[in-house]
């Protein structure tokens, strides 16, 4: 095995770091696939990046210093820098294919509200066929958001070991890890609660979530049997929350006469146990998901089509109440070449049974309340129609209309204010909870991205939602969405970065709760529903490479400085500026 190959996976644990089963999506035009324009360019990924990257194999056998090419998909979508740590973090984007790269690096970087970003990740070849990696990175804010009374300041720390290597005939990796994060209910309803500090003196509105993890993966050549995801998260709070969770995924594949047969299996356990704050009794709720997924694929030179079904096992257990449930959705892809290379139409009719816990909701919103019903959400179909493909060797393009309906959508709303005299530090009005609702949504998809020999690009993507609920209504979704970013390399030494995005209008509700209980949403009475304000936040980034070695950046958020809320009641930090370095090396 020549060290092309090692660089390559080694270029792909920055993914596996803070990321839990990667999927791959087909690079292919011909192959099937929705919402993504892959675009191939230099890059220097950091663990603040990964979510937004994916590696694709090196085909050449370029010396280990030329660049990892890596492919980037627009459709992901940016969120409030406040609450994503990751947009603290301002790691050079290296475009241009003569900066060398390095299988090493070290950042840090600093700004006002004390704002605190740190990264390192180092790898070494252990021999031709295996490598070794770390990772650790921490991202803090102390906070000072005007007018709050509660503490607003949060962090998240976590980091990892990577074990990989790639044999003859098969490939694997394996990553243990942890994470460690704080956030606060800071968000008081002062609008309807006329509150004072005497109100809360004595109450502790920290939130700590542990995690601890293992995943891994296995790929094997020339073999059926051709791959294996695993993952098992342990997450814990302050609030003697529990949860475990496990995942994994075999997939068959093998040829036929016809086409090309595939089985996918999904087994996932996901069992969360929470404590009563009044009374410390234990409830406890678990889902098994057993899923197989068989799809055969016929495909020629300017069409694919996909025919398959999933059909899925519930075995559930809400608190001590046990229901088991079967489950069939249509699986049924296909997309043909109008214009080869420049135009692709595709189609497709999909559903399946999807896993919810506690740990994804609270890396969704950090404010969720320690109590919330956990079952899966069962998505009856997903109906969608579009086009995408190239302009010309410079533009990409998707569009894409769907109508899906999902039975037990996850919602988040905000909880009660408790009059409870014994209320814990989340029943002041300043958590959220989960509503489940069948819910059916109308989407318009749209993305643009236009990249200029190696030096800029531009990316445009929005989407308008119409949601029919079961619910009052369509909590906390937005009808609205759009972004864009932009990237420059004016030399091989500068280079600028600015991202835009918006946010449009969405539905919450205030209650009050003489009960002293909160997530009782089947018996308010006279909710208040409040309306929460669109957004546009808009952040820059200019970094200098003096040498190969180094690169220092300057990075300003939220540059309109708005003091907008992306959850009701809890306003972001205005604008923030924080200045720092990344060391590239080798050893």
């Amino acid at each position: 095995m020549n060290n092309k190959n090692i660089y390559t996976i080694l270029s792909a644990v920055t993914l596996v770091c803070g990321v839990g089963f990667a999927q791959d999506k087909n690079t292919d035009p011909n192959k099937l696939g929705t919402e993504v324009v892959n675009v191939v360019r230099a890059y220097d990924a950091t663990i603040s990046d990964a979510f937004k990257v994916r590696t694709t194999a090196n085909n050449d056998d370029d010396a280990i210093g030329n660049k990892k090419p890596v492919i980037y998909t627009i459709s992901s979508f940016p969120v409030a820098s406040t609450f994503v740590p990751e947009k603290g973090q301002a790691a050079a984007v290296e475009k241009t294919s003569r900066l060398m790269s390095f299988n090493n690096y070290a950042l840090l970087s600093a700004g006002n509200y004390t704002n605190i970003n740190g990264e390192v990740f180092l790898s070494h070849k252990l021999n031709k066929n295996s490598f070794l990696a770390g990772y650790a990175s921490h991202f803090s804010s102390q906070g000072g958001i005007k007018n709050q009374i509660l503490d607003d300041s949060f962090s998240n720390t976590k980091g990892g070991l990577v074990y990989g290597g790639q044999l003859k005939d098969f490939g694997w990796t394996v990553e243990a890890g942890a994470r460690y994060q704080l956030s606060n209910y800071y968000g008081l309803p002062t609008k309807e609660i006329d509150f004072n500090r005497a109100d809360v003196n004595g109450v502790s509105e920290a939130q700590h979530y542990k995690n601890v993890f293992v995943n891994g993966g296995v790929e094997f050549r020339n073999s059926p049997f051709t791959n294996m995801d695993f993952r098992y998260d342990y997450f814990w709070d302050d609030f003697g929350t529990v949860e475990n969770h496990f995942k994994i995924r075999p997939n068959v594949k093998t040829a036929l006469e016809i086409g090309d047969l595939n089985i996918g299996v999904i087994v996932d356990y996901v069992g969360t146990e929470y404590k009563n704050p009044f009374t410390a009794d234990k409830v406890k709720y678990s889902h098994l998901n057993i899923g197989a997924q068989p799809n055969i694929t016929f495909r020629k030179d300017n069409y694919s089509v996909q025919l398959g079904v999933g059909v899925f096992f519930n075995n559930g257990d809400i608190a001590g109440k046990s229901e088991n449930n079967f489950y069939i959705y249509p699986q049924v892809k296909a997309s043909y070449d109008l214009v080869p290379g420049l135009l692709i139409t595709y189609a497709g009719l999909e559903g399946g049974l999807q896993q919810n816990s506690f740990q994804q909701f609270s890396e969704e919103n950090p404010f969720i309340s320690p109590n919330v019903l956990i079952t899966p959400t069962d998505k009856k179909y997903d109906l969608y129609i579009g086009l995408k493909g190239k302009l010309d060797n410079n533009i990409s393009y998707n569009v894409k209309g769907s109508y899906k309906r999902e039975k037990d959508k996850a919602m988040f709303v905000h909880n009660e204010y408790s009059l409870n005299k014994r209320r814990v530090p989340y029943m002041f009005g300043n958590s959220f909870g989960v509503e489940y609702g069948d819910v059916k949504t109308f989407n318009l998809f749209g993305e643009l991205r236009f990249d200029f020999e190696d030096n800029v690009s531009v990316g445009l993507h929005g989407e308008y939602n119409s949601y029919n609920t079961s619910t009052l209504e369509a909590w906390n979704l937005p009808q609205v969405k759009a972004g864009a970013d932009f990237k420059f390399d004016f030399t091989e030494q500068w280079f600028a970065t600015m991202d835009v995005f918006y946010v449009g209008k969405r539905k919450d509700v205030f209650v009050i709760d003489a009960t002293g209980l909160i997530g009782e949403y089947n018996t308010w009475e006279s909710p208040t529903v409040v309306d929460v304000k669109d957004y546009v936040d808009l952040n820059m980034k200019v970094g200098y490479r003096p040498t190969k070695n180094w690169t220092v950046f300057l990075k300003v958020n939220n540059l309109f400085n708005q003091k907008y809320n992306q959850w009701d009641n809890f306003r972001t930090q205005g604008l923030q500026v924080m200045g720092g370095a990344m060391y590239k090396f080798d050893f």
